[in-house]
C-alpha cells in the first residue's frame, strides 16, 4: 500500500468527520489546481485543526505502522506527512520543487515532523539537500530528527554525511545507540575519526561513551591497536566490554590475551548475552 493510503485509514480511525472532510476537500482543491499557495496554507492551518494527541488507534500492523509508533507520532504529525505523501504520489512532477519550497521556510515543529518520516515519502531521495543541511542545524530537536531512530542516513548520505553526523551526535552526547545502521555504515574513515576524537577527549581527562567505538571493530590496526589495549587494560567495567566487543572476532594475538582477562565479559559476548544493542541495559 501507498503511504497516503496507510496514512488516511489511521487519520479515519482517529479524526472526527468535520476535520476529515476539510483535510480531503482542501486536497481536492490542491491536486485540481496545483496549488503551492494552498498546499502551504493547507500544512500550516493542520497545526490549528488537528490534535498534537498520541494515543493513537492503530487498526493495522504494517512497517509504515511500527515506524509510527516507534517515533511516537502525534496525529499532527500523522496528518501533515499524509498531506505531502498525497501531493508526491499524485503529481511527483510538479510537487516535488513546491514540497521542498515548503520545507526551506518551516518552522522547527514543521521541519523535524519532515525529518522523521522523509523516509516514507515518495522518492525520499530527492529530498536529501534537507536532510543533510539537518546535520549543521544548531537546533538540537533538528539533528535529532534526522539522526536518531531515522533510517533515512543509512539509506541515502554518502560517507562523509555519514561520519559527519555520528560525530556530531558523539559531542553532543546523544543516544549513539539510537542510531540506525551504525554497524553497516562502518569505515575506515570514521574509525580514525573516532579514535582521533578519543584522545582529544582522553588529553582533556573527559569521559567517551563506550558505544562511540561501536564502529571500528573491522579496522584495528595502528593507533586503533592501541586504544583496543586500552580499553582492555581500563579500570571502568564499560570498557572493558566495548573493547570485547570491538575485538571478539579479531586475530590478533595481543588482543586475544588482552580479551583473555575478561572471561565474563567474553562468556556474555559469546551467548549473545551482550550485544551493542543491550549494552547499557
Amino acid at each position: 500500500m501507498k503511504t497516503s493510503e496507510q496514512l488516511i485509514s489511521v487519520i479515519r480511525d482517529n479524526l472526527d468527520t468535520e476535520t476529515i472532510d476539510w483535510l480531503l476537500e482542501k486536497l481536492e482543491v490542491i491536486l485540481i489546481s496545483d496549488s503551492a499557495k494552498d498546499l502551504y496554507l493547507t500544512y500550516t492551518l493542520i497545526a490549528a485543526k488537528v490534535s498534537v494527541r498520541t494515543d493513537i488507534v492503530y487498526q493495522k500492523d504494517t512497517a509504515l505502522i511500527g515506524y509510527l509508533k516507534a517515533q511516537e507520532a502525534n496525529l499532527h504529525q500523522i496528518v501533515r506527512i499524509f498531506l505531502l505523501a498525497k501531493v508526491l504520489e499524485e503529481k511527483p512532477a510538479y510537487f516535488t520543487a513546491k514540497v521542498a519550497n515548503l520545507i526551506q521556510v518551516a518552522d522547527t515543529g514543521e521541519l523535524v515532523t519532515f525529518l522523521k518520516f522523509l523516509v516514507w515519502l515518495p522518492n525520499p531521495k530527492t529530498f536529501n539537500q534537507t536532510a543533510v543541511e539537518a546535520l549543521r542545524t544548531n537546533i538540537s530537536q533538528v539533528f535529532m530528527a534526522i539522526a536518531l531512530h531515522n533510517p533515512y542516513p543509512e539509506k541515502f548520505f554518502n560517507e562523509q554525511q555519514w561520519n559527519q553526523m555520528y560525530l556530531k551526535a558523539a559531542f553532543m552526547q546523544l543516544d549513539l545507540g539510537a542510531i540506525i545502521g551504525v554497524d553497516e555504515r562502518a569505515n575506515e574513515d570514521l574509525a580514525r575519526i573516532i579514535s582521533d576524537y578519543a584522545h582529544e577527549r582522553w588529553a582533556a581527562s573527559r569521559d567517551i561513551d563506550p558505544l562511540f567505538w561501536r564502529p571500528v571493530g573491522k579496522f584495528l590496526k595502528g593507533t586503533l591497536k592501541e586504544d583496543m589495549k586500552r580499553l582492555l587494560s581500563s579500570q571502568n567495567l564499560l570498557e572493558n566490554k566495548a573493547g570485547v566487543l570491538c575485538c571478539c572476532r579479531s586475530e590478533d594475538l595481543e588482543l586475544r590475551e588482552l580479551m583473555g582477562q575478561h572471561p565474563e565479559i567474553m562468556n556474555l559476548v559469546s551467548n549473545d548475552r551482550l550485544t551493542w544493542e543491550n549494552f547499557k541495559q
